[in-house]
């Protein structure tokens, strides 16, 4: 069921300074609070998603796990409003979903303030934020690490480059694309020290024609490999008309651009959101602040079909070693002023790369 929602946004992360309420560790569970165990069929979620569920990227990941979770529990009832605003408006759709009486509501965002208020004021609803920042005794967490996948991503960047030079089509400077610029750099430089990236943001997670746009203007500049966070193909386009190569985000968007496709950042929250219904039926729901990790929420997509297997086998080897335990994300780390940010012996945490704000030497255009 779909309720009404005429409004446009922004998108997720952009309310990271909005409501700066303390990040919670990972999997740390707020309190011993139990909802009640409630019935397969009388079980009402309510969904907020930050895009139309049909942008092939962010929102329709979700969705796909919100299909998912229709397959396991058949008899779950839910509803979904599409583009939330980040305004007072979401404060309006997510009461709603209460009103409706939904006993459980997950915004596929972050909605800061705007959901938290809700949450107080329903405390026997579960309410769950993607990319969220506060875990209380009815809401709680989750996000992907998604560092290690576009690590991995960058190996294979330095390698296909013959310039050395990455391009990046940006949304806005906020943490998650901090994260996702600066990992693809820095396995990049695990094999060509001397690769650098320049960011073109275009103030928006969706708009086909600014990425379309963004994406020439780098190659133009003289990158010829193309990465970024865009919940569309524009740029994959680009790179496909263009003979340069392109990594994507969210899911397997091959089809836009088969010459040009490397790979892919791709989101499962299926077993996740699988997981929380079945614990809300049983009444052993809890908040709590998780990370989905390498292989189990976030991985690489499979490489695209012009990708040498000698590439993959040795970006797969670093994914192999991080599955292992081993981080990349290690001191010495530079910003690009020259700063030293992460000192020698010191491997930065998830939860770190989860507020980066700084980018690391060799990238421009973002900070």
């Amino acid at each position: 069921m779909s309720l009404k929602n005429p409004l446009m946004l922004p998108r997720r992360s952009v309310l990271t300074a909005l409501g700066s309420s303390l990040v919670m560790p990972s999997a740390l569970k707020a309190a011993s609070r139990r909802f009640a165990p409630i019935r397969e069929e009388d079980l009402l979620i309510g969904f907020g998603h930050t895009s139309p569920i049909t942008d092939g990227g962010w929102s329709h990941a979700h969705d796909l796990a919100v299909q998912a979770v229709k397959r396991a529990y058949p008899a779950v009832k839910t509803l979904f409003v599409e583009s939330v605003p980040y305004s007072a408006d979401a404060t309006r759709i997510f009461r709603q979903f209460v009103a409706e009486g939904a006993q459980m509501v997950i915004s596929t965002s972050n909605y800061g303030d705007f959901i938290r208020d809700v949450a107080d004021r329903a405390p026997d609803v579960a309410f769950m934020e993607c990319d969220g920042h506060a875990v209380s005794n009815n809401l709680g967490w989750y996000y992907i690490t998604h560092w290690y996948a576009s690590y991995v991503i960058g190996i294979a960047a330095a390698r296909l480059s013959k310039t050395g030079k990455l391009g990046y089509v940006a949304s806005f400077p906020v943490p998650s694309v901090y994260a996702s610029a600066n990992a693809v750099l820095l396995g990049a430089r695990s094999v060509n020290p001397q690769a650098t990236m320049r960011v073109i943001s275009i103030n928006s997670w969706f708009d086909p024609q600014a990425a379309t746009e963004a994406g020439a203007a780098l190659v133009d500049s003289g990158c010829d490999f193309l990465c970024g966070i865009m919940d569309d193909p524009g740029y994959l386009r680009v790179a496909e008309k263009r003979g340069v190569w392109a990594a994507m985000w969210n899911t397997d968007m091959r089809e836009f651009g088969p010459n040009a496709y490397v790979s892919s950042v791709v989101l499962d929250f299926a077993d996740y959101y699988i997981q929380q219904v079945g614990a809300r039926i049983r009444g052993e729901w809890a908040p709590e602040g998780r990370f989905l990790t390498l292989a189990k929420g976030v991985d690489r997509d499979r490489w695209g079909q012009n990708v040498p297997e000698a590439v993959q086998r040795e970006a797969d080897a670093a994914r192999d070693r991080m599955l292992a335990g081993w981080s990349p994300f290690q001191g010495p780390i530079y910003d690009s002023e020259g700063t030293l940010r992460v000192p020698a012996g010191h491997v930065m945490t998830d939860m770190e790369m989860y507020n980066w704000s700084w980018q690391v030497q060799g990238v421009s255009g973002l900070g």
